[in-house]
């Protein structure tokens, strides 16, 4: 993005506060986006409007250390995301931060696209992978190292004390996990690894998360032998492989998210969230890109997601949600228009549900 307006910092370094760094400069980007949707589940045709606009403040500490502190409003002027990192030279980067996306950012949904990610049409499980560690966390990305035969690494690794996805702002703590009210605070610490491999334009992902499960256990449970304990932790994963050849990029990733909740199965009739309901939920998408010129390109994803309760009782069933995604971006310097269609049926993991197909046409500025 282009900068709007630099700020000299170390000018106001003795007015305000003795801070140990070398020099530092604040700036100022944007964007904003206009769109026009139609169709979805429940929604009618409407225009829309997203402005953005990131203050981020950079410099340097006397021993060479680089630091970034970044924040994000939206258009109701509240804090979208926020972050504060430092890259300890050689020895990776550091960071903390509200809704950035953490680890796994860089890991769901990770196939080419011209646009969005099929989740912004009809949202998927593979998309819900990690999001509750995108707040209230500490995320530690190594560097890229040389493992041999030109093949790089990198890793990330990331905890949440209390991985519920509240941001603790103003030096206060996130909501407390009370595993007595509602099912999103019925999970405790969590932990997540991401690691990615790449070989020329080739490059592979992979990442995995685990929540702690604070449900009580029944006395069935509790007496019952290891292989019978019904109560679980949140296990979340995904992996993807992505190829360039010239213009053409191609990819492959999958998902899978167990809440490790028991007693929460859902019938075959019945929408699920992803997370509340019992049994688990398995992704596949699949995605060929193509790019026309430096400022034209298009895509095709499919996106299969599976919903299996684990039980056959009743009207209990498993459910494929699928998503078809057509894609096109159009760029001119800092203009861009872009549009989609997305078919999908069975949202919601609902067999009764009908299909929708959702078109979205934005115009995007940035600055």
């Amino acid at each position: 993005m282009i900068n709007l307006k630099k700020l000299g910092l170390s000018a106001l370094a003795g007015s305000l506060v003795a801070v140990s760094a070398q020099a530092g400069e604040m700036a100022v980007t944007g964007a904003a986006n206009v769109t026009y949707k139609e169709g979805g589940s429940g929604s009618s045709d409407s225009i829309g409007t997203d402005k953005d606009v990131s203050f981020t403040g950079t410099g340097e500490l006397d021993n060479g250390w680089n630091f970034v502190v970044s924040t994000t409003l939206n258009d109701a002027y509240a804090v979208s995301s926020s972050y504060t990192s430092i890259t300890m030279g050689s020895m990776g980067t550091v960071a903390f931060g509200a809704d950035t996306g953490g680890v796994s950012g860089g890991y769901d949904e990770e196939v080419p696209q011209a646009y969005e990610q099929t989740s912004d049409g009809q949202q998927n499980s593979a998309n819900i992978v990690g999001n509750r560690m995108d707040s209230n966390m500490i995320v530690y990305n190594s560097p890229s190292f040389e493992l041999g035969m030109g093949v790089n690494a990198k890793f990330g690794l990331e905890y949440s004390k209390s991985a519920n996805g509240t941001a603790a702002n103003d030096g206060g703590t996130a909501t407390d996990n009370d595993a007595s009210t509602n099912v999103s605070d019925q999970f405790g610490r969590g932990m997540g690894l991401g690691v990615t491999l790449s070989y020329d334009t080739l490059s592979f992902g992979a990442y995995g998360a685990t929540r702690e499960n604070l449900t009580a256990k029944t006395t069935a449970q509790t007496t019952a032998v290891i292989g019978n304990d019904k109560r679980s932790d949140d296990v979340q994963g995904v992996a993807f492989v992505k190829y360039a050849y010239g213009p053409v990029a191609i990819g492959y990733s999958a998902a899978y998210h167990d809440s490790g909740l028991s007693g929460n199965a859902v019938a075959s009739t019945t929408a699920k969230t992803v997370g509340e309901a019992s049994g688990y939920f398995d992704a596949r998408s699949m995605s060929i890109a193509f790019n026309v010129n430096d400022n034209l390109s298009v895509s095709l994803t499919e996106t299969n997601d599976k919903y299996n309760p684990q039980s056959k009782v009743g009207a209990e069933r498993e459910v494929e949600q699928d998503t078809t995604a057509i894609q096109v971006a159009y760029s001119m310097g800092a203009m861009s228009i872009k549009a989609y269609n997305m078919d999908t049926s069975n949202p919601g993991y609902d067999e009764d549900a009908e299909d929708v197909s959702v078109n979205e046409i934005a115009l995007g500025l940035a600055f």
